[in-house]
Parts: C-alpha cells; structure tokens; sequence
C-alpha cells in the first residue's frame, strides 16, 4: 500500500487539478451490479461455483487463472461452446475476465476469446517503472498509454474494456496515478479497476476518488485491507478483508458509487493465504460469506437513499 501521507497529498491535489462540479442527485432505483470472482471459490470446478452465482446476488462471473483459481484453464479444457451452455443454464453471463499473468500488452488473443463468450471487461495491472511522482510519474503513464495504443485498437474492434487496476509495486498505484491515467486515456475502452485494499483505509478520500474517477471505473472491488493476505493467519482474521468484516466503513464510498450513477461491475473480494484455496471450506460457505457481503453493501444503498 501506499502511505497516507502520501494518499492525503495525491488526492488532494487531484481535487484541486481535476475539479468536478455539484453531483447530480443519485438515481432513485440505482442498485450494484454484482460480478463474482472465481477464485474466491479456489480450484473448484466451474460446474459447481456458476450454479451459486446468482445465489451470491451477482448475475456475472470474473474468470481468473491460475495460480488464484483455474477457471480460466477449465474453460480450455471443457471447451468454449460447454462452458457458454453451462453459463445459459444457470442464467449467469461471463462479465470479465483477470489476467494479470498476460499483463496489458498480451491480451489480443484473450480479447478475442472475451468477444467470443461476450464478455466486456478484462482486469490486468500496468506496465512501468514504479515509486514514482509528479511530471515523471506522468511521463511514465503517458508512456504506457502510447504503448497500449495498438492493444486499445483491438479493445475497440472487439467491445472489450481493459480495466487497469491500483496495484501495489506497480506504475498505477496511487491516486495521481490514476488521475494521469484517466487524463491521458485516448479511450474509453481504457479504464480503471479500484481497489481499495491496495490505498489507506479512509474512508472519506476513498469517497472522494471514486467521484473523481467516476465513469472511468468499470471495476469496483469491495475489499479493505483488514489485516493484509500475505502471511498465514487465523481464518477470522484473513476474513476481514471483506465489505461489514473489517474496520473499513464502505458507507462513504456506497453513497459514492450512487452518486455518480456507477455502471460498472461491483465485486465483493479477498485474497486467501497460499493463493488457489477457497476463501472458506466448502463452495455453499463461500456463497454465503459473499453474500453476507453483499447484503452489507445493499443495505449501505438502502441507507444512503433514505437520507436523501
């Protein structure tokens, strides 16, 4: 994570450069459109983690590789036309897919394969030096956007968003970042995928960002840092990543995402400790901690509404 020394100065000084006028009133009948990550659910076969999609309260699955999950890998093995059959059946679309291991400019082929299943949306991290700030880390930003140029020709052609996540240790990282980031994007199939766990857990510039970035965002992880998910630790502990777990008060960002009118994907997330297990024991425990989650969140929205 970045500092929140660090943290107070970037978003601070993106309110100054990148002000927005008085918000809109929120939509009334606003709701979250929920994605579900694969690998919250560890190795598990794709036939047992669709059918309890819907069950989460989401309506799309996020297919991620190994080493965090597998799915994607499974999707080879069982064959386009089984899997897009097992996604009919069960009523759940393929919403996005996470590859981090492919990177930015590896993704022609996957962008075709996301066409393919009518997916929209592949996560992947950026691609530069990192720990930078001010006009270098600006110059490295609009390095990497004239890099993906070629890569954003084909996100057109095919309808796909390559949403760029805040990852630690990496050249989009901080608030500025993704300020420089959502400036210089020559497309609006260049997007963001914010993830809190990665920036200090305030909940009030966090609030703020989100309005910033606004309709740059086509992924919104729920997920607090907690206690981290780098070491092994007790189970309770590694659980309060998630949304109405941990200390993290996700009403300001709620109130947030309603406020701007949020169309993107929301996605309730942890990491496990080794990577490619189950969050929790057994596929139904994993369903029931995502939607615990979830109920937090809507009633956060059910919340914000009343106080208009």
């Amino acid at each position: 994570m970045i500092t929140r020394r660090q943290w107070l100065a970037a978003t601070t000084a993106l309110s100054i450069a990148n002000a927005v006028p008085e918000s809109k009133a929120a939509t009334p009948d606003f709701g979250f459109r929920y994605l579900v990550g694969s690998s919250m659910y560890g190795y598990a076969d794709l036939r047992e983690i669709v059918p309890q999609v819907r069950a989460t309260g989401a309506t799309a699955i996020d297919i991620w590789p190994m080493v965090h999950g597998n799915q994607r890998e499974q999707i080879d093995e069982m064959g386009e036309a089984a899997f897009t059959e097992l996604l009919a059946r069960h009523d759940v679309k393929c919403g996005c897919i996470t590859q981090y291991k492919l990177g930015p400019f590896g993704l022609r082929e996957e962008m075709r394969f996301a066409e393919r299943l009518g997916c929209r949306t592949i996560v992947t991290g950026g691609r530069g030096p990192t720990g930078l700030r001010g006009n270098e880390l600006k110059s490295a930003i609009a390095e990497f956007v004239e890099q993906l140029k070629p890569h954003l020709a084909i996100a057109e052609e095919t309808g796909v968003t390559i949403a760029i996540e805040n990852h630690g240790k990496n050249l989009i990282e901080s608030p500025d970042a993704l300020k420089w980031l959502v400036d210089l994007r020559p497309s609006e199939h260049l997007a963001i995928a914010l993830a809190p766990y990665h920036l200090p857990q305030d909940a009030v510039r966090l609030a703020e960002l989100i309005r910033q970035i606004g309709s740059a965002m086509a992924v919104f992880y729920a997920w607090q840092h907690g206690t981290g998910s780098t070491t092994e630790q007790p189970k309770e502990q590694e659980l309060l990543q998630l949304p109405g777990r941990g200390e993290l008060d996700f009403g300001p960002a709620v109130a947030a995402l309603r406020e701007i009118d949020y169309q993107g994907w929301t996605e309730v997330f942890m990491h496990p400790y080794p990577r490619g297990l189950p969050i929790v024991a057994g596929v139904a425990n994993v369903t029931a901690e995502i939607r615990r989650s979830v109920n937090y969140l809507d009633q956060l929205l059910t919340d914000s509404a009343t106080a208009d």
